[in-house]
C-alpha cells in the first residue's frame, strides 16, 4: 500500500487527535479542521473525523462539529449533549461558532 508523505502516521495522529479532543473546556465546540490545524496536518479534517468515529466514550467527541457549526448527521443525542452544556444553536440548526467555539490557541503553551 502507498502512503502518501502528507498523511501522518496513524499511532501519532489519533493521539494528538484525541489530547486536542480531551481539553475542549465544557459548552465549547472545535471544528474537525481546526484540530487538523493544531496536530500540524493542515488539510486532514476528514481524517480527523475518521479518528473520531473510532473513539472510546471516554473523549467528548461530541464538541467537534464542522466550520460551519452542523453537527454529525444520524446523531441526534451529539446536539442535546451539547445544549445540556450550554451550546447555543443558530436557528438554522447550526452551533453558533461565533460564541461557542473554542480557541485553544489564545491560550499560552497549549498545543503550541
Amino acid at each position: 500500500m502507498l502512503k502518501c508523505p502528507d498523511i501522518p502516521s496513524t499511532a501519532a495522529f489519533r493521539d494528538s487527535v484525541y489530547s486536542v479532543v480531551a481539553a475542549i473546556p465544557r459548552g465549547k465546540v472545535m471544528s474537525y479542521g481546526q484540530i487538523s490545524d493544531l496536530v500540524d496536518a493542515p488539510g486532514h479534517a476528514r481524517l480527523v473525523g475518521h479518528v473520531l468515529s473510532g473513539a472510546p466514550a471516554i473523549y467528548p467527541c461530541h464538541r467537534v462539529v464542522n466550520s460551519v457549526g452542523r453537527t454529525v448527521p444520524g446523531w441526534p443525542e451529539q446536539r442535546q449533549l451539547l445544549e445540556k452544556e450550554g451550546v447555543g444553536f443558530k436557528s438554522n440548526g447550526h452551533v453558533d461558532m461565533k460564541r461557542f467555539r473554542w480557541d485553544p490557541t489564545q491560550l499560552p503553551d497549549i498545543f503550541m
